[in-house]
């Protein structure tokens, strides 16, 4: 059997940069754990622009349709921003979504005990904190028909339509499930039933799935109302499920409870393919800094925990996901910060390279 395969898409600013302490996590796990996987790497927006014209090629495109999963660092910086609508960086990462149908975006928020202080709650609030928003990703007012703007009367009318089909609620709804399956069989689900159609058939056809799910406990929550519990005390949800509008909105609420937007991971899943592994694109949550790109300054441990995710969800190597989280963990406990994490007077920072460094020493260490 071949080894299953990745496509590295390093992207532009501080993406190159992050990407090469993962590849040197991922070679890690080959030679140490025997898990090997194929890797090729290629051009995504600017720096595929640069290149190509454009922000994604055909080629590349067809490489990520092919493979088991897709490694993507990040896309954009000012220089772009002169450019034509349809070839900013940001439309390569688009087109991958849309083209590999990636319907299922999670967004973990996960709070490490040595980084508690960083929030703005209190530490007794966030301290351990570990939930997933799975947010639906390629429908809802984002793409619904009719949208623009328009002339009525005598002034104009924006117009977006939050559209849902019950088979669009569905998929989204089963990954959610699926998901809590694997953890602690809890999952929220979050609407606005109260005053909209479509949150009423978002509820009805969540609460059929949950029918098939009977080991998982499901709730309901107005959207409102779920921003309002996760500020207050986030720790009493598991898995949250929420269409692409609330999801949007919901997901950065929770990334910042941890304070940190540096160390985000996320994911977006679509179908399985005929190996059985989904669609997956890997990312993290952040920008490409590119006033830091190239001095050393940038966090790798969202696009490593970025991996540990794939690892996770497509690799079927949950044990390996959870010795490199906990690797990373054992770092953070021992004092070592990238500038983005400094928050004590004295504290030195070490470098991109350095925390690469010191978790590869703490996987090597938990043999």
């Amino acid at each position: 059997m071949s080894n299953p395969s990745i496509l590295i898409l390093p992207g532009d600013g501080i993406g190159p940069e992050v990407m090469t302490q993962v590849r040197r996590i991922i070679d890690w796990f080959g030679e140490k754990r025997g898990l090997v996987f194929d890797v090729s790497e290629d051009l995504v927006g600017g720096a595929a622009y640069d290149a190509h014209g454009t922000p994604l090629t055909d080629e590349t495109m067809a490489k990520a349709q092919a493979v088991d999963a897709v490694l993507l660092g990040a896309v954009g910086g000012p220089k772009y921003d002169v450019l034509d609508f349809s070839v900013k960086p940001e439309r390569g990462l688009l087109r991958l979504r849309k083209e590999m149908d990636l319907y299922a975006n999670l967004r973990p928020a996960q709070c490490f005990d040595a980084l508690a202080d960083f929030s703005s709650l209190k530490t007794e609030v966030v301290s351990g904190l570990d939930i997933v928003i799975v947010r639906e990703l390629t429908s809802g007012i984002y793409f619904g028909e009719p949208r623009g703007i328009i002339e009525e009367g005598n002034e104009r009318v924006g117009i977006n339509t939050q559209r849902y089909t019950e088979s669009e609620i569905d998929r989204v709804a089963r990954s959610a499930f699926e998901l809590a399956m694997r953890r602690d069989k809890k999952l929220c689900s979050m609407e606005k039933a109260n005053v909209m159609e479509s949150g009423v058939l978002w509820r009805q056809v969540v609460t059929e799935v949950g029918k098939d799910y009977p080991e998982v406990e499901l709730t309901h929550m107005y959207a409102d109302a779920g921003a309002m519990q996760l500020t207050r005390w986030p720790k009493q949800f598991d898995v949250i499920v929420t269409d692409n509008l609330f999801g949007d909105m919901l997901s950065d609420l929770a990334a910042m409870l941890t304070g940190s937007l540096g160390m985000l991971p996320s994911a977006s899943l679509g179908a399985p393919m005929a190996n059985g592994r989904p669609k997956a694109l890997y990312e993290p949550v952040h920008g490409s800094a590119p006033d830091i790109a190239g001095q050393g300054k940038a966090n790798p441990i969202a696009c490593i925990l970025s991996f540990a995710m794939a690892l996770r969800y497509s690799f079927d190597a949950g044990e390996e996901a959870d010795r490199l989280e906990a690797s990373i963990e054992t770092v953070l406990a021992e004092g070592l910060r990238t500038p983005d994490l400094l928050g004590e007077e004295g504290v030195a920072p070490v470098t991109t390279e350095g925390m690469g460094d010191a978790i590869l020493a703490a996987l090597e260490a938990s043999l």
